[in-house]
C-alpha cells in the first residue's frame, strides 16, 4: 500500500511545520501556496539593498530552557541560529519629554517602573510577582490535546496547580483594565502599548516571563529567513511546495474531504486535506458554508480579531546605536491613516540589531499603524489607484517628518521607504479583513481551545492562527505538530519526529 497523500492548504508557518510531522511520518504531502514565498505572515520583502521585516519581534523557544526550542530544533538546528536578547522591550515617552523603559529583565523593571510610578508602588509588585511566578510556569507541549487521555489530563492538572489561582487572577484582565488600575499616566500608557489594549494582560506577562528568562529572543536574518529554514526541512524531508497557486474550492464527496481545485481550473486529488489558510476564507469559499454550526457562525460573527495595519518600512543611511530596539512616542501632529483613524503617538522599530538586513552604516526602520478599516484600503486601491498611492505617500512623508523632529538627521538619509496596507495583506495573504494573528487573546478567549474539524465534514482539519487564539510563530508550530499527531493517531501509527539534525525522536 503506498503513502496516503495529503494536501495543505496554505505555506505559512503552520502549513510548513504540518507538511514536516507529516513527512517524518510517511506521508505524500503537497502544500499549495497563492504567494511565491513560504511564510505566509512571517513575512519580510527587499527593497534597495534593504531587507524590511513584518514579524518576528522575539521567537519563543529561543533557548534550551523552553518547551518549544525542542519543537524548534526538531525543524531546524536551533543551536545554528544567532539569537539577540534584548535590554529593553520597549521604551515609552509622553509629551513632556519623560520616559519608562521596559527592561526585559523582572528585578531592572520594577526598579524602573516604581522610579516612574512610586504611587503604583503596590499594583507594580504586584504585576512584576505575577512575571516571576510565570517564570516557573511549565508548558507541556509534546502531545496534542485531542491526545489526552485520563492521566496525561490528571499530570497536566498537578503541573499547573500550584499556578492556577494566580493565571485565575491575571487572565480576567485585559490590558486597558490593569492600565485603568494605574495612578501613574506614564505607567498606564506604557501598559497599553506593550501589546493590544483588548488583550488578555496574562499574554505579556507571559512574554516578560520568557524575556526575562532569556527563552524568547530574535532571531538574526529575520522572518523569510526563519521561514525559509523551514520550508529548506520540508524538501529535504521530500515535500513538495507549489507556489503561486491560490486554492479556490475544496473538493468535497460524500462528506469527505477530496482534494482540491485551484484558481486555474486544475483539481488534485487527496486522502486527507488540511487548510492553513485563512479561516474566514476556507469555511465560507472553499467549502461554500455547507459545514459551519452556530457556534463556529458565532466565533465570526462576534469574536474580537487582531486589527490591520498600515506598515511603513525606511531605509536609512545611517545608524542609532544608542537607542532601544523600539520607542513609543508622541507625534506633534496626529498622523491620519484612514477616514476614521489617526495616531497620535508612533512605535518605531530600529534594527541595528540584525546586520543581515542592511549594509554596514545603515538601519531598517520600521513602524504599523493599526486600523479596522480595511474597506477604505481595499476600495482605493481597486477604484482609484493614483489615490492610494498619494495616501501611502503622505503618510510616509508625516512618518519621516515625525522621525525628524524625535531623532534629528533623518530626511537627507532616507533611501528607500516602502507603505503596506490593509489592502497588501489581504492581496499577500488572503487573510480576513487583513488581520495580521487572526483571533484576539482577549481575557474571554485566552484558554479556549477550538475544534480543528468541521462538523459533518470527515478527512479535513483546520490549523493556525484561525483556530488558535493569540496567533504567533510557536502557536503555528504547534498546531501543524499537533494535526500530524492526529493523523498518525488515526492511521494507528507512532509519530515520530527527527531534529534539526536528523536524529529520530
Amino acid at each position: 500500500m503506498g503513502e496516503k497523500k495529503i494536501i495543505i492548504i496554505g505555506g505559512g508557518i503552520a502549513g510548513l511545520c504540518a507538511g514536516c510531522y507529516l513527512r517524518m511520518n510517511g506521508y505524500d504531502t503537497v502544500i499549495y501556496e497563492l504567494h511565491s514565498v513560504p511564510g505566509g505572515l512571517c513575512a519580510a520583502w527587499k527593497r534597495k539593498g534593504y531587507t524590511f521585516d513584518a514579524c518576528v519581534h522575539w521567537l519563543v523557544g529561543s533557548s534550551t530552557g523552553n518547551n518549544f526550542y525542542k519543537l524548534w530544533d526538531e525543524l531546524i538546528d536551533m543551536s545554528s541560529l544567532e539569537i539577540v536578547d534584548q535590554e529593553e522591550f520597549l521604551r515609552v515617552e509622553d509629551k513632556e519629554g519623560n520616559a519608562l523603559r521596559v527592561f526585559t529583565d523582572v528585578n531592572m523593571l520594577e526598579e524602573e517602573m516604581k522610579r516612574v510610578a512610586p504611587e503604583d508602588k503596590k499594583l507594580i509588585e504586584d504585576f512584576t510577582g505575577a512575571i516571576r511566578k510565570f517564570t516557573k510556569m511549565p508548558l507541556p507541549v509534546d502531545k496534542a490535546p485531542e491526545l489526552y487521555n485520563f492521566f496525561d489530563g490528571l499530570g497536566f492538572f498537578f503541573k499547573l496547580m500550584p499556578y492556577m489561582g494566580i493565571f485565575r487572577k491575571w487572565s480576567k484582565l485585559t490590558n486597558r483594565n490593569f492600565a485603568d488600575m494605574c495612578k501613574n499616566p506614564l505607567l498606564r500608557k506604557a501598559i497599553l502599548s506593550m501589546f493590544l489594549p483588548d488583550s488578555s494582560i496574562v499574554f505579556i506577562i507571559f512574554t516578560l516571563a520568557w524575556m526575562h528568562q532569556r527563552q524568547a529572543g530574535y532571531p538574526v536574518g529575520g522572518s523569510l529567513n526563519f521561514a525559509r529554514l523551514i520550508e529548506r526541512k520540508y524538501i529535504e524531508l521530500g515535500g513538495e511546495i507549489r507556489y503561486n497557486s491560490r486554492v479556490k474550492r475544496i473538493i468535497v464527496e460524500n462528506d469527505k474531504a477530496r482534494g482540491i481545485m485551484l484558481d486555474s481550473g486544475e483539481s488534485f486529488n487527496a486522502d486527507f486535506v488540511i487548510s492553513a489558510a485563512d479561516g474566514h476564507y476556507t469555511i465560507y469559499n472553499m467549502l461554500e458554508g455547507k459545514y459551519v454550526d452556530e457556534k463556529i457562525a458565532g466565533y465570526y460573527e462576534n469574536m474580537k480579531i487582531f486589527p490591520s495595519l498600515v506598515y511603513v518600512s525606511l531605509g536609512i543611511s545611517r545608524t542609532f546605536e544608542n537607542e532601544p530596539q523600539q520607542i513609543i512616542f508622541p507625534v506633534e501632529k496626529p498622523i491620519l491613516i484612514d477616514e476614521s483613524k489617526s495616531h497620535e503617538d508612533m512605535v518605531i522599530r530600529i534594527f541595528n540589531y540584525d546586520p543581515t538586513l542592511a549594509q554596514k552604516g545603515k538601519t531598517c526602520l520600521t513602524t504599523m499603524f493599526e486600523t479596522q478599516n480595511y474597506e477604505y484600503w481595499t476600495d482605493l486601491r481597486e477604484n482609484d489607484r493614483k489615490k492610494y498611492k498619494e495616501e501611502k505617500d503622505r503618510i510616509a512623508k508625516e512618518v519621516i517628518d515625525a522621525l525628524e523632529k524625535r531623532f534629528g538627521n533623518i530626511k537627507s538619509h532616507v533611501e528607500v521607504y516602502d507603505v503596506a496596507t490593509p489592502a497588501t495583506f489581504i492581496r499577500y495573504t488572503n487573510n480576513w479583513k487583513g488581520s495580521f494573528e487572526g483571533w484576539l487573546p482577549t481575557a474571554d478567549m485566552f484558554t479556549s481551545r477550538m475544534k480543528r474539524e468541521l462538523p459533518g465534514l470527515k478527512n479535513f482539519y483546520m490549523i493556525g492562527q484561525w483556530v488558535e487564539p493569540g496567533g504567533g510563530l510557536p502557536t503555528a508550530l504547534r498546531s501543524g505538530r499537533n494535526a500530524a499527531q492526529v493523523i498518525c493517531r488515526r492511521d494507528k501509527k507512532k509519530f515520530t519526529v527527527r531534529n534539526g539534525r536528523g536524529k529520530t525522536g
